[in-house]
């Protein structure tokens, strides 16, 4: 039986042509489709499942720094985002390819002070290269692409996406 072709599948798709080889997170609800397509396509990504956000990203900038690929962390929103806030931080201290996803809100429930919804723009604008959330399944690829030139480009440094 074929599998259904899910924004999570596009996702991971996108992560692995982009050369992704492991991703570090602990796992939440808020991106669980993601989630299904790592475990279908465990034999070329490798998800490190941590106990907490903030270690999660130390361990993604840590891969980055020793691999020079984007050390790549999947995180849910609110406390899960602020927890990985640490990591981000040193990845744009360090110059180091950094790449944030963070399950967000229903696109439903945007603006409507949702239970742990945050405006990400706003939280890592100072900290980033680029901080974009994704409104169109179809533009998954663009954005994930993007981001790996980004964090790759001139002066290496953390990307964030937000993914409702």
């Amino acid at each position: 039986m074929a599998s259904k072709r899910t924004g999570g599948r596009v996702l991971i798709q996108a992560l692995e042509n982009n050369g992704t080889d492991y991703i570090f997170g602990v796992p939440g609800e808020s991106y669980l489709e993601a989630l299904d397509a790592l475990y279908d396509g465990r034999e070329r990504i490798r998800y490190i499942t941590c106990r907490q956000e903030g270690g999660a990203s130390y361990m993604a900038e840590a891969y980055a720094r020793l691999s020079g690929l984007p050390g790549i962390c999947f995180v849910t929103r609110g406390p899960g985002a602020t927890n990985a806030s640490i990591g981000v931080h040193t990845a744009h201290q360090s110059s180091t390819p950094y790449i944030l996803l963070i399950g967000q809100v229903p696109r439903g429930n945007t603006d409507r002070e949702s239970f742990q919804e945050i405006d990400y723009r706003r939280m890592f604008g100072e900290m980033t290269k680029w901080v974009a959330q994704i409104e169109d399944a179809a533009r998954i690829p663009e954005y994930v692409n993007h981001a790996f030139k980004i964090a790759l480009s001139g002066r290496p440094g953390p990307v964030v996406l937000a993914l409702p």
